[in-house]
């Protein structure tokens, strides 16, 4: 094996390791950042996805998710009964109901974010435009891959 193939070999292993690491770093912040506003991990990233796509009907976050319709009945009550998120008519079909972010009730949750978020920026702001490219490729590509896993793991084809 050439120098440059073992270099290669050597860098997709600590690529490896550091996405390890990374996503564990990634799911203790949430959790903690979470558990200052009284809520679990997995209600936080639901929120997420409600503030990335909009009001959603409980199919469709359990798609988005990947969780079980079940789950997500009682995700969507408990962020509801924490001020989160609240019910409302689906303008397309007045048979069904949407979920939403309560946008006043966020704020606290929101702010949690400044710090982590400016050491990001201080950290990108070393990265040339090209290196910037590659790690948005890199991150784009590895959520793309993560929530097909995820949603293979739950019996359900990624679309």
């Amino acid at each position: 094996m050439s120098t440059d193939e073992q270099k290669r070999r050597d860098l997709v292993e600590r690529i490896g390791f550091a996405g390890r690491v990374l996503s564990t770093a990634a799911v203790m912040y949430h959790s903690a950042v979470a558990a200052k506003v009284g809520l679990g991990a997995t209600e936080e990233k639901a929120m997420d996805l409600l503030e990335r796509f909009g009001p959603l009907s409980a199919g469709e976050l359990s798609a988005r998710s990947g969780l079980a319709p079940a789950s997500v009945t009682g995700l969507i009550g408990r962020l509801e009964s924490k001020g989160f998120a609240r019910r409302i008519p689906n303008p397309a079909d007045g048979r069904s109901v949407l979920v939403e972010l309560v946008p006043e009730n966020l704020a606290a949750l929101v702010g949690l974010f400044d710090d982590f978020v400016t050491s990001l920026n201080e950290l990108l702001d070393g990265y040339s435009v090209e290196q910037l490219e590659t790690v948005l490729h890199f991150c784009t590509e590895a959520a793309r891959r993560q929530e097909a896993a995820t949603l293979r793991l739950a019996g359900k084809e990624p679309g």
